[in-house]
C-alpha cells in the first residue's frame, strides 16, 4: 500500500488497494467502456418507455386502433416494451462477451497476482 496525500487538516491515510485499482489506467478504461454503451442505451430505452406511457395517457385514439382483431396499437407498443427489454439483454450480453469481459478478467488476474 502506499501514502494517499491528506487533505489540510486532516491526517494521511493508507491507500488501499481498491482505491490503488480504481486509479488505475485499465480501470479506468473499463468504466468508460461501460459508460460509454450503458449510458445511451439506458437513455434510448427511457425515450421508448415514456414515448409508449405518453401515448397511452394522451393519445387514446392512436393507442386503440385496431390492427387486427382485437390487436391495437397500444398493445403492441406494450409488447414491444418486453421485446426491447429482451432485445436490450442480449445486445449487452453480446457486447460484454466481445468487448469488456477479457478486459475485465484481464485486470483481475493482475489484481489477483498482486495480493499473492
Amino acid at each position: 500500500m502506499t501514502d494517499v496525500p491528506a487533505a489540510p487538516g486532516q491526517v494521511p491515510a493508507e491507500e488501499t488497494d481498491y482505491q490503488r485499482v480504481q486509479r488505475s489506467p485499465e480501470f479506468q478504461d473499463l468504466r468508460r467502456r461501460f459508460r460509454n454503451f450503458v449510458f445511451p442505451m439506458t437513455a434510448l430505452f427511457l425515450v421508448w418507455y415514456f414515448v409508449y406511457v405518453l401515448l397511452a395517457s394522451y393519445a387514446h385514439d392512436f393507442m386503440s386502433t385496431r390492427v387486427a382483431g382485437n390487436i391495437t396499437v397500444g398493445l403492441l407498443f406494450g409488447l414491444g416494451q418486453f421485446v426491447s427489454t429482451f432485445a436490450i439483454t442480449m445486445i449487452y450480453a453480446r457486447w460484454a462477451n466481445r468487448r469488456f469481459d477479457a478486459a475485465a478478467d484481464t485486470l483481475r488476474r493482475e489484481i489477483e497476482e498482486d495480493e499473492l
